[in-house]
């Protein structure tokens, strides 16, 4: 299996042939690193909450033209206001859903709290039991998947500090750690928070896989 990352929570996730896209936000396209056409042969878009870091929606129906047999995936929050858009996509926050090889499965994960007028529905996703990807939550109702082989861990954010984000990895205890949700740091402070977190997860038996670069990849 190979995972690959495309700045701040976008991942592509590869086993054979099957390939699913998770969370293309602005953030990965913005700076013109990323292009919506790179991402080709998509069997699913996975998306897990409705902000613009993790849904831009033109770049999405770009790739979903380039894609016209894939399924995008969401909640129904997302469900219903892609629609506004004309952008089809179906329910999924809940339950298992399978898709080529890959095995999917739903958890409710509330997004963390914020400033803003409304908190979007966010879901989180496994795939295969072997990687968790939960959007924008250190929700307690993921410690139930303690164990989970690689956790995609949101290592900054304006609703985190790095204890709360290294207190959930060491919870969780998964055996590797990609970092996400960082598409917005600067390289050097980029540098120091990964330094960190290699250090001290590393104590906890966890390896921190650095990846900061677009295109960087992980296999396993």
């Amino acid at each position: 299996m190979k995972i690959t990352k495309y700045i701040h929570s976008c991942l592509t996730i590869e086993k054979g042939l099957d390939r699913i896209l998770f969370d293309p936000g602005i953030f990965s396209f913005v700076e013109g690193k990323v292009k919506p056409a790179q991402f080709q042969n998509i069997r699913a878009v996975v998306l897990t909450h409705y902000h613009p870091d993790h849904v831009d929606e033109e770049s999405l129906r770009e790739i979903v033209k380039n894609n016209p047999n894939a399924v995008v995936l969401a909640n129904r929050q997302i469900v219903a206001k892609l629609a506004a858009k004309e952008i089809k996509a179906e329910v999924f926050e809940t339950d298992k859903y399978v898709i080529g090889s890959f095995v999917l499965k739903a958890f409710d994960a509330p997004h963390e709290r914020i400033l803003a007028d409304e908190i979007p529905q966010n879901t989180a996703y496994t795939v295969d039991d072997n990687i968790l990807h939960p959007g924008d939550s250190l929700s307690k109702n993921l410690y139930e998947l303690k164990g989970t082989p690689i956790l995609c861990l949101p290592v900054m954010a304006p609703w985190e500090t790095e204890l709360q984000t290294f207190e959930f990895a060491r919870r969780l205890a998964p055996q590797y750690v990609i970092p996400i949700h960082d598409g917005y740091a600067k390289d050097f402070f980029l540098q120091g928070s990964y330094q960190r977190f290699q250090k001290f997860l590393g104590k906890e038996g966890i390896k921190f896989e650095w990846m900061n670069a677009a295109g960087d990849f992980f296999e396993v």
